[in-house]
């Protein structure tokens, strides 16, 4: 029997993930970082960021990140408060040094771009842009200092191998990649990148407010460069200032300290269990068990037609017209499996699923279940 509504459909228990969170950002935290937070709660909440208790967790923090990522010597695990939206503008003050070139091909890899152009001191940035659900080439062009590239676009769920333009080399120009939504559950290689920079709130499972951003000894030149010259910047936003605090296991200003003690507890998990190969081998089911569900039915079908351009992380799956993808996140909503809908600026009538490494494949495989279930009961 059809439900007269979708919020009234009900999915049967056995069908269902043991957990509902799907969103793509924030995403699931897992019960063992919330754990840790209340273990922290007489030891590191509400005391000082500049004594030693703190600084150790920073400090611990940017061992593991260079750990799971396989830094290089003598890269630097920098942070400071804003998260990636405020590393836009640090970056316009502190690593362009005259003009930028980026990949556009969503909602989020425009975002940079749009700091660039607005930016007075800086020269017009070339813009390369390609139809959402692809993503564009960079090539080498004379005058561009920084590359601007996007690992993973979250609103379409595009995801990019990173690789420096043919031509061009660090010696040369800087290759920057927003990896915010893609950094711990995709793969890179510190060779083709000089600036890797996310915010924690995705793959990292913890709170938004912080960025953190893997630089290269190239890129430590050019911040150092920059903050030696006259070009004015605040001090909130000078990524010489983080640099200098980083290396000394702080933040220019106070932290959000339970935010570091999450992402440090979903890091000792990572490495745990195998590090950086292990967490995105867990997105990578994930990702295989959504598409292949989507290629087997005839009412969905996965947005990203290259399959060597669909993200591991991030899911987008186009629903027939003849099927409200709305209702289908109202009544998946109504039974505790949440936020899977569009991204709301794309228009589309689809689904959007997290598939970071906190959320276990077998939910994955659940929710498919219970979206076959929801589809029947609309008719």
């Amino acid at each position: 029997m059809v439900s007269s509504t979708p919020d009234q459909i009900t999915i049967p228990a056995e069908l269902l993930p043991d957990d509902g969170r799907f969103c793509c950002g924030p995403s699931k935290v897992r019960h063992e970082q919330v754990d840790a937070v209340v273990a922290a709660r007489d030891t590191l909440l509400g005391t000082s960021h500049r004594k030693p208790p703190v600084k150790n967790l920073v400090g611990a923090v940017r061992s593991k990140l260079t750990d799971l990522f396989g830094l290089p010597d003598g890269w630097e695990i920098v942070l400071g408060n804003g998260g990636s939206t405020v590393f836009w503008d640090v970056a316009t003050f502190g690593l362009v040094d005259a003009r930028s070139q980026h990949a556009v091909f969503g909602e989020f890899s425009s975002k940079f771009a749009e700091a660039c152009a607005a930016a007075p001191h800086l020269g017009e940035p070339t813009v390369v842009k390609s139809d959402v659900g692809t993503h564009p080439t960079l090539s080498a062009e004379d005058g561009i200092d920084v590359y601007a590239l996007t690992h993973n676009e979250t609103s379409t769920g595009v995801a990019m191998k990173l690789e420096r333009p043919a031509g061009t080399s660090a010696s040369d120009a800087l290759v920057a990649v927003d990896a915010t939504s893609a950094a711990g559950g995709l793969t890179w290689s510190p060779s083709d990148v000089d600036v890797y920079y996310f915010a924690p709130q995705k793959c990292f499972a913890s709170d938004g407010g912080l960025w953190l951003a893997a630089c290269s000894p190239e890129a430590q030149e050019r911040i150092e460069r920059i903050g030696s010259s006259d070009r004015w910047r605040p001090a909130s936003l000078d990524l010489q200032i983080a640099l200098d605090n980083s290396k000394k296991n702080q933040t220019y200003n106070t932290p959000a300290v339970a935010t570091l003690v999450m992402l440090d507890a979903q890091l000792d998990w990572m490495l745990g269990n195998g590090g950086l190969e292990w967490a995105a081998g867990r997105s990578a089911r994930s990702a295989a068990t959504l598409y292949d569900w989507a290629d087997a039915r005839d009412w969905a079908t996965p947005f990203v037609a290259d399959v060597d351009k669909r993200s591991n992380v991030v899911g987008t799956i186009d629903i027939d017209d003849s099927i409200d993808a709305g209702d289908v996140c109202t009544a998946l909503r109504a039974n505790g499996i949440l936020d899977t809908d569009a991204y709301r600026k794309l228009g589309r009538n689809q689904l959007r699923v997290g598939m970071f490494p906190a959320i276990d494949p077998s939910d994955v495989e659940a929710l498919t279940r219970s979206i076959d279930h929801v589809v029947a009961q609309l008719g």
